[in-house]
């Protein structure tokens, strides 16, 4: 599926749309109580973690002399186009085209997400084991053979497509410390969306257990999905209820998790998308003038 498609496709948006605004609908009118306070505390956190904490792990891993504001608008507009793509490609597609358009080269651009996307993973893995959640023996093994696969991907790309790969040096060991860091507290910051979503339901879990159900549910993060409907939401539903919520409430906390991560998204990534395209609108009429 290309960029453009992706970026004009009113089905995935709709979709996208319809998913987030039903499952609340449906459930929140069925619990006995519900208090909007919790989420709000929650959902604080978590945009700073999501488009200040991760934006700045994605600039010190890239190897680029861009301003903190540049990585921050980039990350933001992908998100809005994440939501809208099933298994967040869309994040990745869009985040690799601002690279490019910006005079880096495609290997170093595509090495760049792809070690984001790798640093998050590991974050997320780390910061549930530290926090005394028992890793589920599948993460682990899903894990390991995304990393096999990777290594492979590399000795085929290596040999058949050499232009692809990166150019300049890879990160050093500081910057990926410094990136898992940041990708630890990211992680905090969702377990505090969860816990405020599922706070907002009348019901409480220990954060442990909260922890060790969405570490749970990545597994099925391999299997794409529409945001709010995916696998992975559905597994961290079936992980809520195994720890004793009932199907409404978290159906309900797990649906209010994917329907607020909508209104940073379009504040914040739809504003920046619509001034970005206005700039290469304007770069690209201004190009025929000078020449």
């Amino acid at each position: 599926m290309s960029l453009r498609t992706i970026l004009h496709s009113r089905a995935f948006l709709a979709l996208g749309v319809v998913v987030a605004v039903a499952v609340p609908a449906f459930t929140l009118p069925r619990l006995p109580s519900f208090s909007l306070w919790p989420v709000l505390l929650g959902l604080l956190p978590w945009v700073v973690g999501k488009y200040v904490l991760c934006p700045l792990r994605w600039r010190a891993l890239t190897n680029a002399d861009f301003s903190r504001r540049w990585f921050l608008r980039a990350y933001a507009e992908s998100e809005l186009l994440g939501l809208l793509t099933p298994g967040h490609v869309g994040a990745d597609l869009w985040r690799i085209r601002r690279l490019t358009h910006a005079d880096i080269p495609r290997g170093d651009a595509l090495s760049s997400v792809a070690v984001d996307r790798t640093v998050g993973a590991v974050g997320l893995a780390a910061f549930v084991v530290f926090a005394g959640s028992t890793l589920p023996l599948r993460m682990m093994l899903t894990a390991l053979g995304i990393g096999a696969a990777a290594l492979v991907a590399f000795v085929v790309v290596r040999r058949i497509w050499p232009q692809l790969l990166p150019t300049g040096p890879l990160p050093r060991p500081k910057q990926f410390a410094h990136a898992l860091a940041l990708s630890a507290a990211y992680q905090a910051s969702i377990a505090m969306l969860l816990l405020g979503t599922l706070g907002a339901t009348g019901y409480t879990l220990s954060p442990l257990e909260l922890l060790g159900a969405f570490g749970a549910s990545q597994v099925a993060g391999a299997v794409p999905g529409p945001h709010g409907a995916s696998p992975r939401d559905g597994a961290l539903v079936v992980a809520l209820v195994a720890l004793g919520v009932p199907w409404t409430a978290a159906a309900a906390a797990v649906a209010l998790k994917a329907a607020v991560a909508w209104l940073p998204a379009l504040v914040l990534g739809g504003v920046s998308l619509i001034a970005t395209r206005r700039l290469l609108r304007r770069s690209a009429a201004s190009a025929p003038a000078a020449a």
